[in-house]
């Protein structure tokens, strides 16, 4: 597991790095035709914001400060070093798709959160939330990390764990979907993410193209079957407002 803020940025150029948002862009699939005005909420290191401003108007939000230092910037986007107090700078239904990745993990009050998206987001716009789900890193424990006693751990007690990033809450689907319903968010659809390929310690035939192509022809083809994305290690959870 990666120990600094450095080794996450490190893992963008690896393939497994490289897939998790190969799968992203794929699920989302936005088409370039039409521009859309994009908030990329906890951008990171702007992999995702960088992708999309290609063709879209994006703006990325992010806390970290080393994460920005460290970020992509290949197109034009906004990039504002900030939290939730810069929600409250937009006005309603400012932004056609907002996307929250791996965020609603490390923050107390998901809620207030997830009220203010759904404010800024407009009717029929959507929201993409990336999430860790807690099989899948059961499954992680066990088989990648030859370590029952962490999987045990997780499966008891649920998780807790310190991070780069702060103590992460894998909460269920279920409770964001339910606080998404309160505040006019229908939930649409919940992807797999990384079911297979962080699953080997073989990392030499990752690198081949044949595998790379080959795993993520699976990856997208399990990504929508529910008894393959229980044990992925990431939840994909799309929410439409509601008109």
């Amino acid at each position: 597991m990666p120990n600094s803020i450095n080794d996450y940025r490190q893992l963008m150029d690896k393939p497994w790095g490289r897939m998790f948002y190969d799968i992203i862009f794929r699920q989302l699939d936005l088409s370039d035709s039409i521009p859309l005005k994009i908030l990329d909420f906890g951008a990171g290191f702007c992999v995702t914001a960088n992708h999309y401003s290609e063709h879209h108007i994006v703006t990325a939000v992010e806390p970290n400060k080393e994460m920005i230092e460290l970020s992509i910037h290949d197109n034009r986007f906004d990039l504002i070093h900030g939290g939730i107090e810069t929600l409250s700078t937009y006005a309603d239904n400012s932004f056609d798709f907002v996307i929250c990745h791996n965020v609603l993990e490390y923050v107390p009050d998901k809620e207030l959160i997830l009220q203010e998206l759904a404010r800024i987001l407009k009717p029929g716009g959507k929201l993409s939330v990336v999430k860790h789900n807690l099989m899948g890193r059961i499954m992680a424990y066990a088989v990648f990390s030859d370590d029952p006693k962490a999987a045990l751990d997780l499966l008891e007690s649920g998780d807790n764990e310190e991070s780069s990033f702060g103590k992460r809450d894998t909460y269920d689907d279920d409770y964001i979907i339910v606080l998404g319903d309160k505040y006019g968010l229908s939930m649409e659809k919940i992807l797999g993410i990384r079911t297979f390929f962080a699953l080997s310690k073989n990392n030499d035939i990752k690198f081949t193209q044949e595998w790379y192509d080959n795993m993520l022809a699976l990856e997208m083809r399990t990504c929508n079957l529910r008894e393959y994305n229980n044990y992925s290690f990431f939840h994909h959870l799309i929410f439409q407002k509601k008109e």
